[in-house]
C-alpha cells in the first residue's frame, strides 16, 4: 500500500495506530525518543504483529536525524504524534511545550518538503474549541485556547493551513475527544507516570487499590446527573480514523475532522460502567468543582462519517473492559508507562 513514517510510535495512541496501519497493509516506520514511552512498547508491537518492528530512536527535534530517516526510507505519507500533551504541565513549562510542539512540526515539515513528501495527519485536540457554546461540537465551531497545549495545536493547524497556501500539502487534522481503553490483546494500553489527569486511567488505578476513591468534581452540573458530559472513544477506534484519514490523503484529499462518537457520557456513568466490568462498586465521593472543568463537551462526528466513513465501533462497555485487562495484565507482571 504505502510506507508510512510513524513519529512518537511507541506512544500510547501512537502504538495501536501502528497496528491498525499495519493491519491495513501500510508498511510502517517509527521514530521516537522514548522520553514519554518505553522500549518495551516497540517488543510488544512486535509480538502482535507478528514481526519486526522498523524503529528508528531520536527526537523530532533532531533535524539532522529526521534527514537521515527521510534518506534511508522511502516514506509516502507522515502521522505525527511525538509532541507534549499536558495541560496542566503545559501551564508550568510553557516553552518547552512551545519548542516540542511547534518548533517540532516545523522541523519535521521542512525535512519532509526536503524529500518530496507532502501528506501528513496530524494530532490535534478538541482543546482548541475552547469553552464551547454548541453541542455537539462541529469543526466550524469557533476556536480559541484556554492553555499552552491547546495554544500549541491551534498554531499547529495554522502552521498546516499556511504551509498548504505555498506548496502542494496534503493535511488531515484530527481533533481528538478522550482516547481510552486498551488493545484487545493486553499488551499495549495507557499506563500514565503518577496521579491520572484523566478518568478512566484514574477509575483503573482506584480499581487496583493503588489511589483510594474517585473524586467526583462537582455533582451539580446542568446534565442529567449532574456530572461533567464527555465524548469517550476507544483508542481502537481512533487509530481506525487515522488509517482512514491518511487513505484519504493518498487520494489527495485534505480534511480536518473530528473523532469522536458524539454520545456524551457522564463521570457517574463511566464509574458506574467500570464498576460493573470490575464486578464491584469502586469507591467514589463527590467533591467540589475543579476550575476549568466545562459542563458539556463532546464531537458532532458527522464530518467524518461523510468524508472518512468513520464510526465508532466500541462501546462504553468495551471501553472499560479492555482498560481493565490491560491493567491487570500490567499488574500481574511488569508494567511501563506509555
Amino acid at each position: 500500500m504505502a510506507r508510512i513514517l510513524l513519529t512518537g510510535g511507541a506512544g500510547y495512541i501512537g502504538s495501536h495506530t501502528y497496528l491498525a496501519l499495519r493491519e491495513a497493509g501500510h508498511e510502517v516506520t517509527i521514530i521516537d525518543d522514548f522520553s514519554n514511552s518505553d522500549p518495551e512498547v516497540i517488543a510488544r508491537l512486535a509480538r502482535i504483529a507478528g514481526g519486526d518492528v522498523d524503529l528508528h530512536v531520536g527526537s523530532i527535534l533532531d533535524r539532522a536525524f529526521l534527514a537521515h530517516v527521510f534518506a534511508e526510507r522511502r516514506i509516502d505519507g507522515v502521522v505525527h504524534f511525538a509532541a507534549r500533551k499536558a495541560v496542566g504541565e503545559s501551564v508550568a513549562l510553557p516553552l518547552d511545550y512551545f519548542e516540542t510542539n511547534i518548533w517540532g512540526l516545523t522541523l519535521l515539515m521542512q525535512e519532509m518538503r526536503a524529500a518530496g513528501v507532502w501528506r501528513i495527519v496530524f494530532s490535534s485536540t478538541a482543546t482548541v474549541y475552547g469553552d464551547p457554546e454548541t453541542f455537539p461540537i462541529p469543526e466550524t465551531a469557533p476556536l480559541s485556547h484556554a492553555s499552552p497545549y491547546a495554544f500549541t495545536k491551534l498554531t499547529c493547524e495554522r502552521i498546516l493551513e499556511q504551509a498548504a497556501a505555498a506548496d502542494p500539502w496534503v493535511t488531515g487534522v484530527l481533533r481528538y475527544f478522550n482516547p481510552v481503553g486498551a488493545h484487545p490483546s493486553g499488551l499495549i494500553g495507557e499506563d500514565p507516570r503518577g496521579i491520572p489527569g484523566n478518568l478512566m486511567p484514574y477509575i483503573a488505578k482506584v480499581a487496583l487499590g493503588e489511589l483510594p476513591r474517585l473524586t467526583v468534581h462537582g455533582a451539580d452540573y446542568d446534565t442529567p446527573d449532574g456530572t461533567c458530559w464527555r465524548d469517550y472513544i476507544h483508542v481502537m477506534d481512533l487509530a481506525r480514523a487515522h488509517v482512514l484519514s491518511m487513505g484519504q490523503l493518498l487520494e489527495g484529499k485534505s480534511h480536518v475532522l473530528n473523532v469522536g462518537t458524539g454520545r456524551p457520557v457522564s463521570v457517574l456513568e463511566m464509574h458506574r460502567a467500570y464498576s460493573d466490568v470490575v464486578g464491584r462498586e469502586l469507591p467514589h465521593a463527590i467533591g467540589p468543582r475543579r476550575p476549568g472543568d466545562v459542563p458539556r463537551l463532546y464531537a458532532d462526528p458527522a464530518r467524518a462519517r461523510a468524508e472518512l466513513g468513520f464510526e465508532a465501533q466500541y462501546d462504553l462497555e468495551e471501553m472499560c473492559r479492555t482498560s481493565w485487562a490491560w491493567v491487570q495484565a500490567q499488574a500481574a507482571g511488569w508494567r511501563f508507562n506509555c
